[in-house]
C-alpha cells in the first residue's frame, strides 16, 4: 500500500506542475494579445490618427481628438469589467478568457481595414471610436479573468505574487512588440507609404496572436476554487450588487493603488511619442527607442517585483513604487528636457522600473481583497474604474498642461500626486501576502 501511495503522489506532482504552466501560459498569451492591440492603438493615436481620421484645421485639436479616442477604451473598460466580471463569477473564469480574446482580436483587425477621413468623412472617426469601445470592453474583462485564474492556482499564497506578475508581463511585452512593429514599418517604407497603408500592418497582424491565444486557452480547465464554490453554493448570486454594497473600502483601496500606475506608465512612455518630436524637435525614432527601453525595464523588473511581493509583502513593494515614482517624476523631466537621446532613454528606463513596482503586485493584491464569489467582479471593477481617471485622462491632461503652461513642471506635479496616492492606498490596506484566498473578503 505504501508503494502505491508513493507512486500516486509521484504521478500527481507533475500534473499539478503542468497545470500551473498551462494556466499561466494561457493567461499570459491572451493578455499579451489584448495589450498588443491596446498599445498599437496608442502608438497610432500619437503618430497616425491625427492626420488620417480627424480634421486637420488645428494640429493640437487633431492630436487631442486622437488621444481622446485612445482614452474612450478606458471609459469602456469598467463596463467590460462589470459585465465580464459578473459572468466570470456566475458562469466561470474560462468563459471570460475566450470571449474577451475574440472580441479584442476582431475589433483590432477591423481597425486595420477602416477607410480614412479623406475617403468617407466623419464616418471614419465614428467607426474608429466604435471599435475602440469594443477593445475597451474586451480588455476590461480580460485582465480580471486572467489574474484570477492564476491566483486561484495557489490559494495558500506561496507564490501568488510571482504568478500574478506573469499576467502583468503582458503589458511591457506588448508595448515592446507594438512599438517595435511600428518602428520596423516606418524604417522599411516611406512616410507616404506609411500613412497610406503601412500603419495598417500592425493591426492586421493581430490575427496571428488571436489564433495562438485561442489554441492555448482552449486547453485550460476551469478554476478549481470556482468549481468548488459552484458545488457548495446553491443560492442565486448577484456579484455586482454584492461588491457595490459590501466591498466599498476594498474598491477604494484598489482604485487608489491602481490610479497612479496608469498615469506613470503613460508619462514615462507614450507621452514621449508626443513630447519629443513636437516640443523638443527631435526625431520620432528617439521617442520610440525610449519607449522600447521602458518596456525592457518592465520585462526585467515585473517578475522581480512579483517575487519581492511574495517575500516581503504587497504593501512594501507598492509603497516603494509610489514614493519612488513621485520623486522620479521631477528628475524624469529634467533629463528629458536636456534633449540628450541617451538621457531621454535612461529616464524612461528608470521610470518604468518604478512602474514595475507599482504594477506587478496588483495582479495578486487586488484579487486578495475580494471573496471567491465576487473576486472577478471586484478586482476587475477596482482595476478598470481607476483606468478611466488614469489612462483615459492622462494623455489629455498632460498635453493640455504643456500647452497651457509651456512647462513640464505641472505634469510632474500631477504625476507625483497620484504616485503618492498609491503608497497611501497600500498603507491603508492590510497585508494579504500570507492569506489563504478562501479567507479573503
Amino acid at each position: 500500500m505504501q508503494a502505491v501511495s508513493t507512486g500516486a503522489a509521484a504521478v500527481k506532482a507533475p500534473a499539478k506542475k503542468q497545470s500551473v504552466a498551462r494556466v499561466a501560459g494561457a493567461s499570459l498569451a491572451g493578455t499579451t494579445l489584448e495589450f498588443y492591440d491596446h498599445f498599437i492603438y496608442g502608438s497610432a493615436a500619437a503618430l497616425v490618427f491625427p492626420k488620417l481620421f480627424f480634421p486637420q484645421t488645428d494640429p493640437l485639436i487633431a492630436t487631442l481628438l486622437s488621444l481622446a479616442s485612445y482614452g474612450v477604451a478606458f471609459v469602456a473598460r469598467p463596463l467590460g469589467g462589470a459585465v465580464f466580471g459578473h459572468f466570470g463569477d456566475k458562469i466561470g473564469r474560462k468563459w471570460v478568457l475566450i470571449v474577451t480574446l475574440l472580441m479584442m482580436g476582431v475589433a483590432t483587425f477591423c481597425i486595420g481595414l477602416l477607410p480614412t477621413y479623406a475617403s468617407v468623412g466623419v464616418l471614419a472617426p465614428l467607426l474608429l471610436v466604435l471599435l475602440r469601445i469594443v477593445q475597451g470592453l474586451a480588455l476590461g474583462g480580460e485582465w480580471g479573468g486572467a489574474a484570477i485564474m492564476v491566483n486561484e492556482l495557489d490559494p495558500e499564497g506561496k507564490r501568488r505574487g510571482f504568478l500574478g506578475s506573469l499576467v502583468q508581463l503582458a503589458a511591457p511585452i506588448c508595448l515592446l512588440l507594438a512599438n517595435a512593429v511600428f518602428a520596423l514599418i516606418t524604417w522599411l517604407v516611406s512616410e507616404e507609404a506609411f500613412l497610406s497603408w503601412g500603419w495598417r500592418v500592425p493591426f492586421l497582424l493581430s490575427a496571428i496572436l488571436v489564433g495562438v491565444g485561442m489554441y492555448i486557452r482552449a486547453s485550460v480547465h476551469e478554476s478549481g476554487m470556482f468549481e468548488k464554490l459552484e458545488e457548495t453554493s446553491g443560492e442565486s448570486r448577484a456579484p455586482i450588487k454584492e461588491v457595490l454594497s459590501n466591498y466599498k473600502k476594498q474598491l477604494l483601496i484598489a482604485f487608489g493603488a491602481r490610479l497612479g500606475g496608469d498615469i506613470a506608465f503613460y508619462v514615462f512612455t507614450l507621452f514621449l511619442l508626443y513630447y519629443v518630436p513636437t516640443k523638443l524637435g527631435l526625431p520620432r525614432s528617439i521617442a520610440l527607442n525610449a519607449v522600447l527601453m521602458g518596456a525592457v525595464a518592465q520585462i526585467l523588473f515585473i517578475p522581480v517585483a512579483g517575487l519581492l511581493a511574495d517575500r516581503i509583502g504587497r504593501r512594501p513593494v507598492l509603497m516603494l513604487g509610489g514614493f519612488g515614482g513621485a520623486v522620479w517624476a521631477f528628475i524624469f523631466f529634467l533629463m528629458v528636457n536636456t534633449s540628450n537621446p541617451a538621457l531621454i532613454m535612461l529616464s524612461s528606463f528608470v521610470g518604468m522600473v518604478l512602474v514595475s513596482f507599482m504594477f506587478s503586485p496588483l495582479a495578486s493584491f487586488l484579487p486578495e481583497l475580494f471573496a471567491t464569489r465576487v473576486r472577478v467582479t471586484g478586482a476587475s471593477l477596482g482595476f478598470q474604474f481607476a483606468g478611466v481617471f488614469g489612462g483615459a485622462l492622462a494623455p489629455l491632461i498632460a498635453v493640455s498642461l504643456i500647452d497651457r503652461f509651456g512647462s513640464t513642471t505641472p505634469v510632474a506635479i500631477y504625476l507625483a500626486v497620484v504616485c503618492i496616492l498609491i503608497a497611501l492606498s497600500a498603507m491603508a490596506a492590510r497585508e494579504t501576502a500570507r492569506m489563504n484566498l478562501s479567507d479573503a473578503g
